[in-house]
């Protein structure tokens, strides 16, 4: 593996796409908006295969916009924001420790397009393929094995950035470590993410052996989530919480593990194909009776009896790809995500507190998915810590998606939680100060010593911190 930036383009291997010409840099006007659609935005995005010549002067790098709020966005009157995406190449692979090296463009679907082949896959993997590895990195994202192997930051062994003040340079471990551990989760905002270097993860192959059983109880499917995360690398649940037969709820479980090659099908999985949602769809195509029907079909269609079978990754790791621009089915007025994580030692019964301060507020999850989190990331304002994490689509309403979100930042900041920003579109300040403590006074001073004059922010920070606009 290189130290550097100077990587010989031979070393790349087969992988490498064919260099392209050096084109100057497009910026491009317009309306800017993350996957939920909700805030949107004026901004200028600024885009090339430089990575580092397109970042100077830009106030924040942006990949492919998947998170839901407003992580990924300017703030208002702001310079140029960088898009990533064109800086796409892998520079360096070491097949004898899994070690890759990559400009942080590279997107999720073309590694797995890569090395699923070749009998790697990163070690922790979100709901979706469309991000980039620099948006791993700002959002340390986790996956359905966090409770195995963690957030995708501690995988990663080495950054290189563009720091506020204009400097490029290399961090890791062992190298500006504070700057490292706080660009883990930082969201972008602690510097220019150039280049990402971390372990992939040695699969016997590329198929997923997976188990699935429905359960009537909410409290018995969670003791179940809770159980198979001993024994299984992947675990998540899906809830239906709008059911009128129980008290609480009920759902499915999913386990899954990796298929070994006597079990697996010989051959390697075909590229899967995806239909699309063409146009917005107008705001009560997606009704609480409509999903309320929804649910209750994939609950009872799934069948009592518990089921086996070797199935696809993607639609394992990515089942909602299989529907582009899915976002739109919202609305015009978008959505939110929000995801919370509740200490398992605040009592089991605390997301009952969770989900009854979102009833009292008027609130019927259309969505909810449940995984176990283990240990906390290394990142000094990474999301997972040990606990219940929960997730709710929100459908924005005037006003009311607000009240729900703020009731429920006071269940989850009183339990001692936290909401994951790369979802979070509609948290106050308070709250957030509240759920982080201590660690966000560490992580604001490091970001300060690496970019006294702020010039590095988004509409996020402008919401949460209190940056300039």
């Amino acid at each position: 593996m290189h130290a550097g930036r100077a990587v010989p383009q031979e070393r790349c291997g087969e992988w490498e796409r064919p260099t392209r010409g050096v084109r100057v840099p497009e910026a491009v006007p317009g309306r800017l908006a993350g996957w939920g659609l909700y805030p949107v935005v004026q901004g200028v995005e600024v885009g090339g295969e430089d990575l580092e010549a397109i970042t100077e002067g830009a106030v924040l790098t942006r990949g492919l916009g998947r998170s839901y709020g407003d992580a990924s966005l300017p703030p208002p009157g702001a310079p140029p924001v960088a898009v990533s995406t064109r800086a796409d190449r892998i520079l360096a692979f070491d097949p004898a420790g899994g070690v890759l090296r990559a400009e942080a463009g590279v997107s999720l679907a073309a590694l797995n397009a890569v090395f699923l082949r070749r009998g790697w896959f990163p070690p922790a993997s979100p709901g979706t393929q469309a991000v980039t590895l620099g948006g791993l990195v700002a959002a340390d994202v986790h996956g359905k094995g966090h409770h195995r192997e963690g957030s995708f930051g501690a995988h990663v062994t080495a950054l290189r950035m563009r720091v506020g003040d204009g400097r490029v340079l290399e961090t890791s471990e062992g190298s500006e470590p504070e700057l490292f551990h706080a660009t883990l989760g930082g969201m972008g905002l602690t510097g220019h993410i150039l280049e990402v270097e971390f372990r992939m993860q040695r699969i016997p192959s590329p198929w997923i052996w997976t188990e699935s059983e429905r359960f009537a109880d909410l409290d018995v499917l969670i003791a179940a989530l809770r159980a198979a995360s001993t024994s299984w690398p992947f675990t998540v649940a899906w809830v239906d919480l709008l059911n009128a037969e129980g008290s609480a709820g009920r759902g499915i479980l999913q386990k899954g593990r990796w298929a070994e090659p006597s079990e697996a099908p010989p051959r390697l999985p075909p590229p899967t194909r995806s239909l699309s949602v063409p146009v917005t769809a107008p705001g009560w195509l997606l009704s609480l009776p409509a999903v309320k029907r929804l649910n209750a079909a994939r609950y009872w269609l799934h069948g009592a009896a518990v089921k086996q079978e070797v199935v696809h990754p993607t639609a394992f790791f990515y089942p909602l790809d299989g529907l582009g621009h899915w976002n739109r089915l919202y609305g015009r007025r978008g959505f939110t995500q929000y995801q919370a994580v509740v200490p398992w030692g605040s009592g089991s019964s605390a997301y009952e507190r969770v989900l009854g301060a979102a009833r009292r507020a008027g609130f019927e999850p259309f969505l909810c998915v449940l995984k176990d989190f283990s240990d906390e990331g290394k990142g000094l304002l990474s999301f997972p810590k040990p606990g219940l994490s929960m997730v709710f689509d929100m459908p924005m309403r005037d006003g009311h998606t607000q009240a729900v979100v703020d009731a429920l930042n006071d269940v989850v900041a009183a339990e001692g939680g936290r909401v994951y920003l790369a979802k979070d579109a509609l948290m106050r300040p308070e709250h957030f100060r509240a759920m982080e403590g201590p660690r966000l006074d560490r992580w604001l001073a490091v970001r300060r010593a690496w970019d006294r004059q702020g010039t590095i922010r988004s509409a996020l920070s402008v919401r949460l911190l209190g940056d300039e606009p």
